[in-house]
């Protein structure tokens, strides 16, 4: 399957098809005149005598330097070269293959001068399965992401590393063993390639991906935590919230509403229930849940735009080739600290649920720690602790990233976003909210199941069916982390949303 980008209106849907059915990606062809157009402007430029940054000149704080026409690919080369200064592991294929794509898109809109050979050879790669090997750690986010994206570029001139068939390989290599011939940069076109947002928001987008499938999770397991705890469905009733009048509240509300529907352990207890008032974990769900759906849409909305965006410098025009700074990736940072906020709060409210049904002063008559036999057995206690620790971890990279700003290359470029480690650490967010999620979903099945022969929702029950299918009821104590990583994975996979029918959208 190969999948058509839009240069200016590729949507997000299409976006996480590419990411997660590693799919390939190719421009629509009607974005070729556009791009032919600005290339023609850029060679013209390049031969002229007036000084045109990264084009005839040198870059940042050796802007001033002049270069003459025939050292105009060594200039391209040197700079891609030089800035191969990226550390660290290397990023997971898909969101590389990601990044390539948006750059493709970056290149489609025809505003960065490259001939059109270099996006037939990001096609090419992303069909072929050339996969550049791209250290995740030295881009601070402003003049774009340099060293990842120059890694990436360095494989289409036959230098650098990458995958092909599993095996990491000299880039040069991976581009003969698939049949595919490095370029030799032009004028701006090694500028082009490594000056944009395309690593920060690559990585943005696919913790956005996962972070609405943690979400979606987030909502079943918290229904069926309200009634493994026997709790009220009144702090679900829209009116409550549709006088506060948040969209995405309202619409946790009524899928959690919906999903418990029919309960039999509901129904048990209208009438006779001496508590008042649930706890915040379970009365306040909606609010949470729904203020972290508004924030992960805000969010979403600033990737998109900026997945469609042109962000290297300078940009070609109707009237000229104009320096700005598109290249600041401020945008990407900020919503990249608007995730970490959501997926942070998810997991606490989602901890505390756990900590409740573990409880038995407040689980309303729950076994304590969930274990038939507690005393000889230990139950839930310690995988209580563990999501204990990962809401705590998750509070300390959920703070900010893009206030932390430091001034580089000889102040030249003197503020800057820190997008690319912002979005970077969504990743373990999110794999420490599915344990949580995960967790939560064990400690509700053995809480509703406790509560026989009354049983919940029929949505509910499929939930549970889900999990029985893979993770045993807990009887006599055993290892649990096999069974919490199992619960996990059914949580990243989408499995327990689909199993309920959750018709809540991210």
């Amino acid at each position: 399957m190969t999948v058509t980008l839009h240069p200016g209106s590729t949507t997000l849907a299409t976006l996480e098809t590419l990411w997660r059915d590693g799919v390939a990606a190719v421009l629509d062809p009607a974005a070729r005149q556009a791009v032919d157009r600005s290339a023609e402007r850029v060679r013209q430029a390049a031969q002229a005598d007036t000084p045109v940054y990264g084009i005839n000149t040198g870059f940042g704080k050796l802007a001033s330097v002049r270069i003459g026409p025939a050292d105009t690919e060594t200039l391209q080369r040197n700079l891609i070269l030089s800035h191969c200064c990226g550390v660290g592991e290397p990023l997971e294929a898909n969101t590389t293959r990601l990044m390539m794509a948006l750059k493709l898109l970056s290149l489609g809109r025809g505003a960065s001068g490259v001939r059109w050979e270099i996006c037939a050879l990001l096609e090419a790669m992303l069909a072929k399965g050339v996969t550049p090997v791209v250290p995740v750690q030295g881009s601070v986010g402003a003049s774009g992401d340099l060293a990842p994206l120059a890694h990436m570029t360095a494989v289409m001139i036959g230098e650098g590393e990458a995958v092909l068939n599993g095996e990491r390989m000299p880039g040069g290599a991976a581009l003969t063993a698939a049949g595919l011939t490095p370029v030799v940069l032009g004028p701006k076109e090694g500028l082009a390639l490594i000056n944009g947002t395309q690593f920060s928001t690559a990585c943005a987008l696919a913790a956005l991906f996962d972070a609405g499938r943690m979400l979606r999770a987030s909502v079943v397991v918290s229904a069926l935590s309200t009634d493994a705890i026997m709790g009220s469905t009144q702090p679900l009733r829209p009116e409550i919230h549709e006088l506060r009048g948040h969209v995405g509240q309202i619409d946790v509300a009524a899928e959690m509403s919906r999903l418990m529907d029919g309960s039999a352990i509901r129904e048990s207890h209208r009438e006779g229930d001496t508590r008042v008032q649930d706890p915040y974990c379970i009365r306040c769900q909606p609010q949470v849940a729904g203020a972290a759906r508004d924030l992960m849409r805000f969010a979403g909305r600033t990737l998109q735009i900026e997945a469609n965006a042109v962000t290297d410098n300078p940009l070609v025009v109707e009237d000229g080739i104009l320096s700005g700074g598109n290249f600041h990736a401020e945008p990407v940072a900020f919503a990249a600290d608007m995730l970490a906020l959501a997926l942070s709060e998810i997991g606490a409210i989602a901890q505390r649920r756990v900590a409740l049904m573990v409880d038995p002063t407040l689980s309303f008559d729950l076994p304590p720690f969930l274990t038939p036999a507690p005393g000889l057995n230990s139950g839930y206690m310690i995988a209580e602790v563990t999501t204990a620790a990962l809401m705590s971890e998750n509070k300390h990279l959920a703070h900010p990233c893009s206030t932390d700003s430091t001034p580089t290359s000889a102040n030249q470029e003197d503020h800057v976003s820190m997008a690319a480690h912002g979005a970077r650490r969504l990743a373990r967010m999110n794999a420490n909210l599915s344990v949580i999620l995960g967790v939560e979903a064990l400690c509700a099945a053995q809480g509703v199941e406790a509560r026989a022969p009354l049983l919940t929702s029929d949505p509910l029950q499929s939930a549970i069916a889900t999990i029985r299918a893979e993770v045993p009821r807990l009887g006599q104590d055993r290892a649990l982390a096999p069974d919490m990583e199992i619960a996990a994975r059914l949580v990243r996979d989408d499995a327990l949303a689909i199993a309920a029918g959750l018709e809540l959208t991210p």
